[in-house]
């Protein structure tokens, strides 16, 4: 599915400069160039923030493959750290790997960054958060620049990227949000292909037999086809899978009450049609990004909204969605009420067509109890820093 995507993924890959002798890709050279390491410094400066308690480590952890740190379904912030974020903090690992948003030759949207895609670059998304209301929350720019001048790496700041550029409040923000996704880019941390997954690609370890079935089930067309939006195969010139074609599907996941913003009933999260220039796309509300499942197993939470935070449970889900609806949606006068974080004029968009969604009630699912542990089990294979 979607081989044009694959095939940017693997020159991209190429052009970070991942090997393609069949092995695992060559980790960043160490040590990181100046501006990345100011990068790194940025990235963990809890300062930075009106709270001066939360940094962007706060919200994507290396515990977690660089994705939410707490078990809640949004992280809190905000300037006493009480307000909730409106969506779960996706795992930033591998993402610079992505592009920028754009529909493609079959007018499939691809690319960018966030879960609606609202940002063009790694270096535009590290932006926002300083200004979230919701994260970071400081009022304006001037009031990062501000902070920076005080940090203790001010002076390598100067030193890289100019004498006097903390008093030019624009190009200081340009520059600090450049070594943030220079960070990114070369810290081996945020692209290690050190999974077990890796290895057995590599011809340097071998799967279990439950894993191995796994991944048959998880590639299988009438099974749990997975590998329709997360490419579980090496590209034609051995480059190693992503395990996400950078696209956006509506899913219908259930809402969650957990997140404070689903207080208001009249909420609702419309994904990418809630952008301003994507408004007049209805087709597309309820669509969110397709995320790389590399590190899967090590997030707290899953999906835009947070609804669940057991990966088995996950997997379940999706095979018995509309098996057994009764089981993920409230049921009100015996009628089950599907895809209810959403309005009902865009159920339409949510996928059915696709195995395992293309079931009715009543129907067997796509994966029996066992063969769902076997794809969990296969998962797990795809989290970082395995050792033999």
């Amino acid at each position: 599915m979607k081989p044009r995507i694959v095939a940017l993924a693997t020159l991209l890959l190429l052009l970070a400069g991942c090997g393609s002798d069949g092995g695992s890709p060559e980790p960043a050279a160490s040590p990181l160039s100046p501006a990345a390491q100011l990068g790194e410094n940025i990235f963990k400066d809890e300062s930075l923030s009106a709270s001066g308690r939360m940094s962007c480590q706060t919200c994507h952890a290396l515990a977690t493959g660089h994705a939410g740190a707490s078990s809640l379904p949004a992280e809190l912030g905000g300037a006493d750290l009480t307000l909730q974020s409106t969506r779960t903090a996706p795992s930033i690992r591998y993402l610079h790997f992505n592009g920028a948003f754009h529909f493609d030759d079959e007018d499939t949207p691809t690319g960018g960054f966030f879960w609606d895609g609202r940002a063009e670059s790694l270096q535009a998304q590290a932006g926002e958060p300083f200004l979230n209301p919701r994260e970071m929350a400081l009022p304006t720019r001037a009031a990062v620049v501000e902070r920076l001048r005080a940090a203790p790496y001010a002076g390598e700041f100067e030193r890289v990227f100019g004498a006097g550029i903390l008093a030019d409040v624009e190009r200081a923000y340009e520059r600090m949000t450049f070594a943030l996704a220079q960070y990114q880019r070369e810290d081996a941390e945020f692209a290690a292909f050190s999974s077990k997954y890796d290895a057995f690609l590599a011809g340097r370890a071998q799967l279990t037999a439950q894993e191995a079935r796994g991944l048959e089930l998880f590639n299988a067309a009438d099974k749990g086809n997975c590998a329709a939006c997360h490419p579980s195969e090496r590209g034609a010139d051995g480059t190693p899978p992503l395990f996400t074609d950078f696209t956006y599907d509506a899913l219908g996941v259930p809402r969650n009450p957990e997140l404070r913003v689903n207080d208001d009933p009249a909420y609702f999260d419309l994904g990418l049609c809630a952008r301003a220039d994507l408004a007049d796309r209805t087709d597309l509300c309820g669509a969110f990004k397709v995320p790389s499942l590399r590190n899967v197993a090590l997030r707290k939470r899953y999906f835009h909204n947070g609804r669940f935070a057991d990966l088995r449970e996950v997997v379940d889900f999706y095979v018995t969605r509309d098996t057994a609806p009764e089981r993920w949606y409230p049921v009100v006068d015996g009628v089950v009420r599907k895809f209810d974080d959403l309005p009902p004029a865009y159920h339409g968009n949510v996928n059915t067509s696709e195995a395992p969604y293309d079931r009715k009630a009543g129907d067997a699912p796509a994966l029996t109890p066992d063969e769902i542990d076997a794809v969990v089990a296969f998962l797990r294979t795809l989290s970082d820093d395995w050792q033999p």
